[in-house]
């Protein structure tokens, strides 16, 4: 008896897989999906040939005037020469060491919080949240351990996006899982307040905000005590967004299922062993889109504070605009103050995406 053998499946077409395949699929499916496709192929590429050439292949980087730039591409000696006050503002060029060491450290921290496998990892991070605040405005300010003072209208570009960003969110998140777990609450006082204080807030626009922050917030002081414009915006940015950073772990409260709920009080966990050790965790992962979604909104809206008359890294720009000898390249300034908030913008969305993934153990669909 004659025994057949099972032959192996052949490989699928070459024209069905891979990048021709996905073309052939997404792009060239029908004679009008083709010819839409060249077309729209055909004016994004003369676009981004247009914009290489105009960034980089006419453009002029060497020189210190603005006589060097003889060619039609973009003026990039113009940022050359306003770089520092891009990065430090009007900082003393004798103290720009103070706000480069700020710049390492920061960068440092941050890596090694970033990388799971740093030693030490949660007490770098409880140095971050509770001493560094501290070594950085004695670093920038001044006044401590021999340094001279520096106020803080002489900060500004990246600097101070950078700080009322960075206060912004490691403030408003820890303050907005309060008033979340505030308007949950069973009790009807607590939970009153809350749900008072976040509407509040995100009924008013931000704008406004630092306007009563920078005006009206000095009337309710003492005349002994004086806060500076910077302070005042980094007090009415953390109220602003603790609001909306309360409703977006509302959200993730309202998604845990009962069951977890219910088998926490089965073990006879108190109500904050609950929340710590069961609740929130979960419903925190779940909303790490939104909370990442938040803080990128936070660190675009740091421009606002330029109609308090703080010089921001979109602030400076403008200033340089203005500046008689380098009128005329302003979408210069424009395209790299984007480039600027869109570098930092797209790390925290990556990140969180990391985040995501490593996290994940089965509420992503």
């Amino acid at each position: 008896m004659k025994v057949h053998k099972f032959q192996p499946d052949l490989p699928p077409p070459p024209a069905t897989t891979g990048t021709i395949g996905w073309l052939r699929k997404n792009l060239f499916s029908s004679p009008l999906n083709s010819v839409i496709s060249l077309v729209l192929g055909y004016l994004v590429f003369s676009g981004l040939w247009q914009l290489i050439n105009w960034a980089l292949l006419s453009a002029d980087w060497q020189g210190a005037s603005r006589e060097m730039c003889r060619r039609e591409g973009a003026c990039w000696v113009f940022i050359k020469v306003w770089f520092k006050q891009f990065m430090f503002g009007f900082y003393p060029a004798e103290e720009l060491w103070r706000p480069k060491l700020f710049y390492a450290t920061l960068v440092l921290i941050v890596a090694a919080l970033a990388f799971e496998k740093t030693p030490g990892r949660k007490w770098l991070w409880l140095f971050f949240v509770n001493i560094y605040p501290f070594f950085a405005a004695a670093l920038l300010y001044g006044g401590v351990f021999g340094l001279p003072v520096v106020e803080t209208h002489q900060w500004g570009g990246l600097l101070v996006t950078l700080i009322i960003a960075i206060v912004g969110i490691v403030v408003s998140l820890p303050i907005g899982i309060a008033l979340a777990l505030g308007r949950r609450s069973e009790m009807p006082v607590i939970r009153g307040l809350c749900t008072l204080y976040i509407e509040f807030w995100r009924g008013v626009p931000l704008i406004t905000v630092l306007f009563m922050a920078s005006v009206m917030l000095p009337l309710f002081l003492s005349t002994e005590m004086e806060l500076n414009k910077l302070l005042r915006a980094l007090i009415g940015v953390v109220l602003f967004s603790a609001a909306y950073m309360a409703e977006v772990v509302r959200g993730g409260l309202q998604a845990i299922p009962k069951g977890q709920y219910e088998a926490a009080d089965a073990l006879g966990l108190s109500y904050w062993k609950k929340m710590y050790l069961i609740v929130l965790p979960q419903a925190l992962k779940i909303t790490i889109p939104s909370i990442v979604n938040t803080f990128i909104a936070l660190f675009k809206d740091t421009s606002l504070v330029l109609i308090i008359g703080m010089y921001d890294v979109l602030g400076i720009g403008q200033a340089a605009n203005s500046d008689p000898d380098w009128l005329g390249f302003a979408t210069e300034s424009y395209v790299f103050v984007a480039l600027v908030f869109w570098v930092f913008c797209f790390t925290m969305s990556r990140y969180s995406i990391y985040l995501e993934n490593k996290l994940h153990t089965g509420h992503k669909r």
